[in-house]
């Protein structure tokens, strides 16, 4: 679970990439999420964006998107989302956490 300093700190990363994947009228298909499974192996944070013509809106998109690759919602704007999941290697350090 993220704190919101850790989410504030990806919503800064996130605001300089640009969207990866795009989320079409077929919804989260299968290959949708294995793809997006090996994006976050290999970046830990992606963008992706929800085209008009889908069915889905996208806090659905994403919430379906995250339970399906372990990852986490760090924000949905409009159209967009973005996910985060650590790697098995790290390579974003996040703020720690204070107890």
């Amino acid at each position: 679970m993220l704190t919101s300093k850790q989410r504030a700190f990806l919503r800064g990363m996130a605001n300089g990439i640009d969207a990866i994947f795009q989320v079409g009228k077929n919804g989260v298909t299968p290959e949708l999420r294995d793809t997006v499974h090996n994006a976050l192996e290999a970046r830990e944070l992606v963008k992706i964006s929800v085209l008009d013509n889908n069915m889905l809106g996208a806090r659905e998109a994403a919430e379906m998107l995250a339970s399906r690759t372990g990852a986490e919602v760090v924000q949905v704007i409009g159209n967009k989302f973005v996910l985060y999941r650590p790697a098995k290697k790290p390579v974003i350090e996040l703020p720690p956490v204070k107890k």
